[in-house]
């Protein structure tokens, strides 16, 4: 895995990654399902210029879901990282 757009796909804003935010100064994106955690550091560290200390890393399985009266389907599966920096960085997420 070499582009580092590809690594790192969107950040998952919710109420726990807020807190975590502020808190621990860890930040939680979803990456691709392949990406292993010293590509997710390098990424980071790339892309925002930040001191990484520590990936974390957990896979989850997409919901079934029913669309209308047809077969069952399923959201795609996704792999979630808990990127914690070293204090006093931030990123900005404005």
């Amino acid at each position: 895995m070499k582009n580092l757009f590809e690594v790192i796909k969107t950040i998952h804003l919710t109420e726990k990654a807020t807190i975590l935010g502020e808190i621990n100064n860890e930040y939680v994106f979803k990456v691709d399902k392949r990406a292993t955690r010293p590509e997710i550091r390098e990424a980071v560290k790339e892309l925002f210029g930040k001191t990484v200390i520590e990936v974390r890393t957990c896979n989850y399985d997409g919901k079934t879901r029913r669309r209308g009266n047809t077969a069952p389907g399923r959201d795609p599966h996704w792999k979630k990282a808990v990127v914690r920096l070293k204090a006093g960085e931030r990123i900005d997420l404005v």
